[in-house]
């Protein structure tokens, strides 16, 4: 996916538990152990918000975006970085 969480870069450098995080937070170690591994389909605002009144942040802080091979097999990328077959 994508998308990387970093709850545990913030963690150590406030150097809090997933358990104090959780408690601070309001939600279960388990749903933020599910955050902080990257295994999320989503997140609530009010959680993200959360996390980021208790770790004082920026929500690109916690999460970010890293780019995946777009380009398949056999395609090319064209003028103006469009994607497409060979010779379109």
């Amino acid at each position: 996916m994508p998308i990387v969480v970093d709850i545990d870069v913030m963690l150590a450098r406030r150097k809090m538990s997933v358990r104090e995080l959780a408690d601070r937070v309001g939600i279960t170690p388990a749903n933020l152990a599910v955050l902080k591994n990257g295994r999320a389909k989503a997140v609530r605002f009010s959680t993200l918000a959360a996390l980021c009144e208790v770790l004082t942040c920026q929500p690109g802080d916690l999460l970010r975006w890293e780019a995946e091979d777009v380009v398949g097999a056999g395609d090319t990328v064209g003028a103006g970085g469009t994607v497409g077959a060979p010779g379109e």
